[in-house]
């Protein structure tokens, strides 16, 4: 897996995870808080990896490398 991630794209990922994640778990009750938080783990992996699975289907690179 090679980073295809730039940091910003990162950045706003790992907000978006804590954002979802805080809210699921924190003022959503019930199966929807726990659906919530289970889906702000995808943007945490993927924003903590720098990898992102469909950029690399899409073919989008956001980093500066080149």
């Amino acid at each position: 897996m090679k980073v295809n991630q730039g940091s910003i794209d990162r950045a706003m990922r790992l907000v978006a995870a804590g954002v979802l994640i805080g809210i699921g778990l924190g003022v959503v009750r019930g199966p929807g808080g726990i659906a919530m938080a289970a889906v702000g783990l995808i943007p945490l992996l993927t924003g903590l990896s720098g990898f992102c699975p469909l950029y690399a289907l899409l073919g989008i690179d956001t980093s500066r490398r080149r």
